[in-house]
């Protein structure tokens, strides 16, 4: 970590990123890093290819996250938070990639250990553990909007505590966060609270797409480009749809085919869809997305893949039958 620390520290222009389809350890741990960087008096860029959920968008300074990259010729520093690969921050990996110095920072089992410094722990809770140990090591002081994000992170990525991630940390760290400031009503409203009505009616559709797979153990759930139009609804109202899926009595392995925006969402032929998985603890769903060129944890993990619908319904159904 000191060796981090005094890369971060001697730096001029960091270009700070997390990955596409984001959800709250991506956006907090940015945030919260980015922050601490400004006020340790460095100038930085924050960064995610993806429109920021909804429900995070109360967060401090999520205005300033852009989605576009035109040169990396001003930085001389990139921190990438929360990706198991340098592909994961979408179409700009390559131009990163020329970035001086790279550091990665991040809490995944299938992490392949990219950049020229790391800073990996699979036993942290969420990359937003991890950047909270490595601000207090800087002597940087947490504030309330660090404190906000850093929480954030934590209770999305255990689910509200109920995962298997969750650990002592995650309380302890939680518990600190509250005295630096954070009202934990006030974000669960935000995370957890009010739904649009298009969010509604792309749940009711999306309950509707829910197919169970062989011996009862395997659910997918799909969404369509032409389910989020109908309902007026944006890529980022998916988020968290797939725990419906997960909660069905007997289902070990679930999946969510969402369908990305691409212009073809008309045609018969291939498609770009992104495919999350979840188990339940039971199954390494890390190692199956690891194997479709995707990453995550043992029971939370994705993928992008180019196929049409059916051919990856009966790839993710073959599966099931090894449950």
């Amino acid at each position: 970590m000191d060796q981090i620390i005094n890369q971060l520290l001697s730096s001029n222009h960091v270009l700070l990123a997390s990955h596409t389809d984001p959800d709250g350890d991506a956006v907090g741990s940015l945030i919260a890093m980015g922050l601490a960087l400004n006020a340790a008096g460095k100038k930085i860029t924050l960064y995610n290819e993806s429109s920021i959920p909804a429900i995070y968008r109360f967060l401090p300074s999520v205005e300033r996250i852009i989605r576009h990259i035109s040169t990396t010729n001003l930085f001389d520093m990139a921190v990438i938070l929360d990706c198991g690969n340098l592909q994961r921050i979408g179409t700009a990996a390559s131009m990163v990639n020329e970035i001086p110095v790279i550091i990665n920072i991040d809490h995944h089992v299938s992490n392949n250990r990219f950049g020229d410094f790391k800073l990996l722990d699979t036993t942290a809770c969420s990359t937003t553990e991890i950047i909270y140990r490595l601000i207090k090591n800087m002597a940087i002081t947490i504030s309330k909007a660090i404190a906000i994000s850093i929480y954030t992170g934590i209770l999305t990525d255990t689910g509200s505590f109920r995962f298997s991630n969750t650990n002592r940390a995650a309380f302890a760290i939680c518990e600190e966060m509250i005295e630096k400031g954070v009202n934990p009503s006030e974000v669960a409203q935000h995370v957890y609270g009010r739904y649009s009505l298009g969010r509604i009616k792309l749940l009711n559709l999306a309950l509707n797409s829910i197919e169970i797979f062989h011996n009862g153990k395997l659910s997918i759930m799909t969404i369509t480009q032409d389910m989020l139009d109908e309902t007026g609804t944006q890529p980022e109202d998916v988020d968290g749809l797939i725990h419906y899926a997960r909660r069905i009595e007997d289902v070990k392995l679930t999946a969510l085919i969402q369908e990305k925006k691409n212009g073809k969402h008309n045609s018969k032929g291939p498609r770009r869809f992104h495919v999350s998985l979840r188990s339940d603890g039971t199954i390494d769903v890390a190692a199956i997305a690891t194997s479709f060129g995707g990453g995550g944890h043992t029971g939370a993990a994705g993928f992008g893949v180019e196929a049409t619908l059916s051919d990856i319904k009966s790839e993710i159904a073959s599966l099931a039958e090894k449950l």
